[in-house]
């Protein structure tokens, strides 16, 4: 199908879906099964989202690879195996392309496919959809499943346009592989993915220069083989994990111990922490005491534990001051988990430079100018991550009642119902946008009831002939003054992070996240359905 010339599309749609990542197609596969037309439109050129684009080295989970898959079938359950306790990015996408060929999604997905437009039809209670080239769509009811991080983001340096090398941006790798054997790497960012790619590019490049803005706490990953006896020990708990699963707080494997750390004595606390530290994943920050994300005094003493095991990593004390944390406590930013990060500037081919202390003003055809000079690279590697939540929404002009722009309307924050819904903005829904839980967290487990809540959702609509579905106002002023009372109530209130747009100058801070538990979040949706979707004007 040719993308870049201006055509039509005669059908009108039940529903268009607005991205083919783990979210987007299994809405699909729900869509389908409840006889609704619908098409999903893509940017990139296969199915996978998340894991189509970040194909940079060391991109992996951080979820436990067997918690992270979908859950319905049992068929696919059973004949997949992990490789891995936390799969690399290759795994995750030979998995969701395995998906995608069982159910055979790719008939029902436009790919390359960039979607530019979403412009209401007052009169005919219609979406018009335009995508990059022209082509355009009719839909009764859109679906946004454009993912909590996928709008990149790149620092406000000048000039990258005339740096001579290579330069990529973490978040859109190519698919051909980068080689940096040899070579004189920079990377620009020290967050999640940077920590991962940063750890392996060290190990081929000829020198590394890492620009860190602000340092963050990351956890020890553990990650280890599956063997085939792993597999079907795992297997084994699989009607019970999944169930499990949807009573977390966000959908991860573990969940916060209701122990008040100060109720313990200091030194069965501090041994509670050893053993957690030597515990894979997210136990380290999502399984420590309550408190700890509450309470200032409770996670500092944390956060000291978390900075000794820093320094006992570090061989120089001077470089550890400078990876140690001091603008914010332990979990208040999304902590990262690393393999060998810290070990890394132990490497005589790693430099570390603080961008506090030695900030770059703009790419030169040989690399970046410094305060402090010049600093030559034959590659690049931008790891500055998103915009996230709301960003994918607002990089599209999306027009509701009176041509008012979702942009516009969002300019202070975010308001919607339930995470779903916005006022003024007729028929069109999200999935993993802001102040919602499906998406955030656990992906697949996150967005899962979510998902199968929409799908009712739209066939009730089309099967009621209703012509037009909104949020109530004053609805969704309750709902996001709520979402921004319960996060108020968390340290995370006082740290700069994505979740309220700071790592995005210029951006106004507001919160965008969801802070409730998952389980409450389904409660919230189930309980609106009940009530005969209590807090939507619907118009037959």
């Amino acid at each position: 199908m040719d993308q870049t010339t201006d055509q039509a599309d005669t059908a009108t749609y039940d529903v268009i879906v607005i991205g083919a990542g783990v979210s987007g197609m299994r809405q699909l596969m729900l869509l389908r099964e409840k006889n609704l037309s619908v098409r999903v439109l893509e940017g990139g050129g296969d199915i996978g989202g998340t894991w189509y684009w970040n194909r940079y080295p060391g991109a992996r989970l951080d979820s436990e690879s067997y918690t992270y898959q979908y859950a319905f079938d049992e068929e696919l359950l059973a004949e997949w195996d992990w490789s891995e306790l936390f799969a690399g990015q290759p795994e995750l996408l030979a998995y969701f392309n395995r998906v995608a060929d069982k159910y055979d999604l790719r008939r029902d997905i436009d790919f390359n496919t960039t979607v530019e437009q979403l412009h209401f039809d007052e009169e005919r209670n219609l979406w018009t959809v335009k995508a990059r080239g022209g082509r355009t769509y009719t839909t009764r009811f859109v679906i946004a499943a454009t993912g909590v991080l996928s709008a990149l983001n790149f620092p406000d340096i000048p000039g990258l346009g005339t740096f001579e090398g290579e330069w990529h941006h973490t978040g859109a790798w190519p698919h051909e592989p980068v080689d940096t054997t040899g070579k004189k790497v920079i990377v620009i960012g020290t967050g999640a993915t940077g920590i991962q790619v940063i750890t392996e590019v060290a190990k081929t490049a000829g020198h590394l220069t890492v620009f860190q803005r602000t340092p963050n706490w990351a956890i020890p990953l553990r990650n280890r083989p599956l063997s085939a006896d792993d597999m079907a020990e795992i297997r084994g708990t699989y009607p019970t994990l999944f169930q499990h699963l949807q009573t977390t707080s966000s959908g991860f494997i573990h969940q916060a111990d209701p122990t008040t750390s100060t109720d313990v004595p200091r030194d069965e606390r501090l041994a509670h922490y050893e053993e957690l530290y030597q515990q894979p994943g997210f136990a380290k920050w999502v399984g420590v005491y309550h408190d700890i994300a509450t309470d200032a005094e409770a996670n500092k003493e944390y956060g000291a534990f978390i900075e000794q095991k820093i320094r006992e990593r570090v061989h120089d004390q001077a470089v550890a001051d400078l990876l140690v944390p001091t603008d914010h406590l332990f979990g208040t930013k999304r902590v990262p988990c690393e393999t060998n990060y810290y070990e890394t500037y132990n490497r005589d081919n790693v430099r570390l430079v603080s961008l506090k202390e030695s900030p770059i003003l703009s790419y030169t055809p040989k690399g970046v100018l410094t305060q402090d000079g010049e600093v030559e690279a034959d590659i690049i590697i931008i790891a500055t991550g998103f915009e996230a939540f709301t960003g994918a929404l607002n990089r599209i002009d999306i027009r509701g009642k009176g041509g008012l722009s979702l942009k516009e309307k969002w300019q202070f924050g975010p308001l919607t119902y339930l995470g779903i819904q916005v006022a003024d903005f007729p028929n069109l829904f999200i999935m993993g946008g802001p102040h919602g839980k499906g998406g955030h967290g656990n992906s697949p487990r996150c967005s899962e009831k979510p998902l199968e809540w929409m799908a009712d959702f739209a066939s009730y609509l089309v099967a009621n002939d209703v012509q037009r579905v909104e949020a109530d106002p004053t609805a969704e002023k309750e709902w996001s003054e709520w979402v921004y009372e319960v996060a108020s109530k968390l340290l995370q209130a006082g740290a700069n992070t994505y979740v309220y747009g700071d790592n995005i100058p210029g951006r106004p801070r507001a919160y965008l996240a969801y802070a409730g538990t998952l389980p409450d979040f389904v409660q919230k949706l189930d309980d609106s359905a009940a009530r005969g979707y209590e807090g939507f004007v619907l118009t037959r």
